[in-house]
């Protein structure tokens, strides 16, 4: 049986960002506070493609924190793209943990399908 899942992510896993931060090819995230623009955040960051301060993600809360001044300090796309990964990646986690198959199918319109197989061959 099949079954479409829409997932709206709350970055609550350290493991999954640095999972998507690798699958992204950016830089290791790192744990500190970190500046943002006139304030500052504390929690795990993410520095984007051709973005000024990081996207910084409170892991015990699921609060992302940026400040990318409207899109002119970083596209929004970036952050759309990071956050698609990191869906990704958490959905194979979670499957792994459980002992479960996984396999990603890139589609032609920019999404990304995962199969799960709970039992058997996928």
């Amino acid at each position: 049986m099949s079954h479409v899942v829409k997932i709206q992510s709350q970055v609550k896993s350290r493991e999954a960002v640095e999972a998507a931060c690798h699958r992204l090819e950016l830089p290791a995230p790192h744990e500190g506070k970190h500046r943002l623009f006139t304030t500052s955040a504390s929690g795990l960051a993410v520095q984007l493609p051709g973005w000024h301060y990081p996207v910084v993600f409170d892991t015990a809360t699921a609060e992302a924190r940026f400040d990318n001044y409207g899109g002119a300090w970083g596209k929004q796309e970036e952050l759309n793209r990071f956050m698609q990964a990191y869906g990704v990646e958490v959905a194979k986690l979670e499957a792994r943990k459980k002992g479960y198959t996984v396999k990603e199918q890139p589609l032609d319109n920019g999404s990304i399908k995962v199969t799960v197989q709970i039992g058997g061959a996928a």
